[in-house]
């Protein structure tokens, strides 16, 4: 039986540190989208955006030549999707970016070399770093 993928909620953009104070301007003013960074927040924070009933993040990585979108989708199995997903010759690359300890979610690429989180439906989304 095939696991049920979801929409998740989040959108991260991976922006290279040349670009990212033009793509925050856009954002955060040309567009004007409803910002949705803690206000209490210590320390560096990525800015987020409602972006449609999503979140968009947008996060500042160096050594990136252009832009990439990061995705999030939800199952309500998780070692089945992984098997599912692996079966079907989806690439993990759980070595993308490290997840925080106890967080039941894992990395894939599609097709595209568009990378996805693929996280529990059950369990609340990280911050997509």
């Amino acid at each position: 039986m095939k696991p049920v993928f979801q929409l998740g909620r989040n959108i991260a953009m991976k922006v290279p540190a040349h670009e990212y104070e033009r793509t925050l301007a856009f954002y955060r003013e040309t567009l004007a989208l409803k910002d949705l960074t803690p206000v209490d927040a210590e320390g560096a924070q990525t800015p987020r955006f409602d972006f449609g009933g999503k979140v968009l993040w947008l996060d500042r990585v160096p050594g990136i030549s252009q832009a990439e979108l990061w995705l999030e989708v939800v199952t309500d199995d998780l070692e089945h999707a992984a098997d599912f997903l692996q079966n079907h010759d989806c690439v993990r690359r759980d070595e993308i970016e490290p997840l925080p300890d106890g967080f039941r979610a894992f990395w894939i690429s599609s097709p595209t070399n568009i990378i996805h989180l693929v996280s529990e439906s059950c369990t609340e989304s990280p911050p997509v770093q």
